[in-house]
C-alpha cells in the first residue's frame, strides 16, 4: 500500500556514507582545534591553583565557608589536572 501523503518530505535527504565522513572530518577538526587550548588552560590552572590553597590553609579550615572554598578549589584542581595532563606531548 503506497503512502500518498499530501505533504512532501523532499527536504530531508537520505544520509550517504560520504556525507557522514564529511561530518566526522569536521568533528575531528573541531576537536583538534579545541583540544590544545583546553589542555593548555588545564595544565596551567593545575600548576598555579595550589598557590591559592596556601592562604586558605594558613587561615585555617575552621569556618564552613573557608572549608567549602578549599574543597571546591581541590575539585577544580583535580579537574584541571585531568584536562591538562596531555599538554605539550607529541
Amino acid at each position: 500500500m503506497p503512502n500518498h501523503s499530501p505533504l512532501s518530505n523532499d527536504s530531508i535527504a537520505p544520509s550517504s556514507p560520504e556525507t557522514e565522513r564529511q561530518h566526522d572530518g569536521r568533528r575531528q577538526r573541531l576537536v583538534r582545534s579545541v583540544k590544545g587550548p583546553i589542555q593548555f588552560l588545564g595544565f596551567w590552572v593545575a600548576i598555579t591553583l595550589p598557590f591559592v590553597h596556601v592562604p586558605l590553609l594558613v587561615h585555617g579550615l575552621d569556618e564552613p565557608g573557608v572549608t567549602a572554598a578549599f574543597l571546591g578549589l581541590v575539585a577544580v584542581n583535580l579537574l584541571a589536572l585531568y584536562t591538562g595532563h596531555g599538554y605539550n606531548r607529541p
